[in-house]
Formats: structure tokens, sequence, C-alpha cells
């Protein structure tokens, strides 16, 4: 649910949470053999593809992140459309405090690391400064969206929302998935199967030839991210989505007391430390329960 929640805030990634949660690794590896399980289907039966996929997992992951889009995506719209502060303020301190226990997973830090930590970190900062485009409602387009957008859900710091609103179709896929439109739907989770099918096993690759340097690149992502998740922006340009409605376009970071409005700063700042702490108590929790096993 929580990988749910965060893939439809333009700047969280759904794969940040599964960093966090412990389960990015299994998720992949799970994913990547799904294209391997019709012939298990078809050699083995239901059951040995079923254990192939890691089926169980995947279903409640997919379950609680089907959840989540349904019965979050208004709240989420709300808080982003009424206490877009309070919001990214949360995130921003869950996902710095993150980084920390994301970082510890590189075995053992060497100048290639660091300095992969440093291009990975730099490269997102300057995916998250573009402008967004216009995009258009063809059916091959919203394929394509889905595509991108579903290889950068499953890349923490990089946001699957983020891509889409950089593709002109964050604001149309919402639209859709509130109003339950079926045909944008189809086309865009099309897309999702697609990329995700195709991406999974390039990063499935990678972290198993390359492993520290892939999660240093992932620290790396996630660092450059927090550009995206600054509470407080002013916005440098304007533009108009598909409904004619004015929206930020091209906004820049500030400090709380150069905000051009109520800076809301305690409110802001308790969002923030329980988003920071909360990583450390589930990070607490997961050691106490390894403990006892």
């Amino acid at each position: 649910m929580a990988m749910g929640a965060a893939d439809i805030v333009p700047g969280v990634s759904g794969g940040t949470m599964a960093l966090i949660s412990g389960i990015y690794e299994e998720f992949v590896n799970s994913l990547k053999s799904i294209s391997s399980a019709p012939k298990i289907l078809f050699d083995s039966g239901i059951a040995a593809a079923w254990r192939h996929i890691n089926g169980s997992f995947l279903l409640v992951l997919a379950l609680g992140i089907g959840t989540s889009l349904v019965s979050l995506v208004q709240f989420i719209k709300y808080a982003l459309s009424e206490h877009p502060i309070l919001l990214w303020s949360f995130f921003f301190g869950l996902i710095l405090s993150s980084t920390y226990f994301v970082a510890k997973g590189v075995r053992t830090w060497s100048a290639s690391k660091v300095i992969t930590l440093i291009l990975g970190a730099i490269g997102i900062f300057y995916l998250t400064s573009i402008s967004p485009a216009e995009g258009n409602d063809a059916p091959w387009f919203i394929f394509l969206s889905g595509s991108l957008a579903i290889c950068a859900m499953i890349l923490p710091g990089i946001s699957g929302a983020f891509i889409l609103v950089l593709l002109g179709k964050y604001a149309y896929v919402i639209q859709a998935l509130s109003e339950i439109n079926t045909k944008v739907i189809a086309f865009f989770g099309a897309g999702c199967i697609a990329g995700l099918l195709a991406f999974s096993h390039l990063l499935s690759y990678l972290l198993k030839r390359y492993h520290d340097l892939t999660i240093a690149l992932l620290t790396g992502f996630m660092i450059g991210s927090l550009n995206k998740i600054w509470p407080w922006k002013n916005v440098l340009e304007w533009g108009v989505d598909r409904h004619g409605e004015k929206v930020a376009a091209l906004e820049d970071n500030v400090l709380p007391t150069h905000y051009e409005g109520d800076p809301m700063i305690i409110g802001a700042l308790c969002l923030a430390f329980l988003g920071f702490s909360l990583i450390f108590i589930f990070e607490g929790m997961a050691k106490k329960k390894k403990h006892v096993s």
C-alpha cells in the first residue's frame, strides 16, 4: 500500500518504498521470473509456475498497490491541491532518512561507488528540474507513458508519477483512475506490464552482477530526488493543462521564509520529523523481529 500511495505522488517512487521495507531485490527478481513462467506452466503445471514467480508475494503486493491506487487517489489529489507543503514535508523526511539505510546495503564502499552515487544524484537532480512537456491522448502515447512510468516506479528516486508529469499525462491518468475510464486504464496498464517485464530483467542482472554499484546508484537517485520533494517552492513558469487550468510548469526551491504564502513551518517540520523517524522505527522493529526469529 505504501508503494501504491508513493506512486501517486509526483516525486516519490514506489521503488523507494520497496527499498525502505527491505523487499526490493525480491520484488525485482520476482518480476523478472514472470517472463519464463509460461514454459514452466506448460512443462510442470500451475503450482510449479506459481512458485517460480513467487506468486503469493506478488499477489499480495499487487493487491496492496491496487488498494492504494483506488482508495487513496482522492486523498492524495486533495493533499497535493490543498496542503502540498505538509505532504511534501512528510515524504522529504521519509526519503531523507531512508537514504542512510539504503546506503548501508553497499557492502564495501570505494571511490568508484562514491562516484556512481554522485553521478546518480546529479542525474536525477537534473531530471527533476526539467519543464513538463505537452502530451497527447492517443492510445499509443498512453501505452508509451505507462511503459516509461512503470520503469521509473520500480527505480528508487525516480517517480513514475513525475515521469507522467514530464510527459504531460499525470492529470490525465489520475482523472482516468478516479473516473474508472476503462479504455485509458487498459492502454496504460498494458504499457506498464510491457515496461515492467522488460526492465525487471535489466535490474535483476545489475543487482546480481554489480550489487554494490547498483545500490550506490539507487542511493544517489534517492538523494537527487530530494530536489523535487523539497516542500517550499516558487513558480518560475506557468503552463496550462488539458482542461485549460493554470499549472506550475517550472519551479525552484526556496527557504520557508522566502515562500510566497503561509509557510506552515511548525506543521511541516513536525511531519518531516515524523517521516524521518518512521524509517528508524521500522528498522528497529525489523531488527527486533529478526533477532527473535
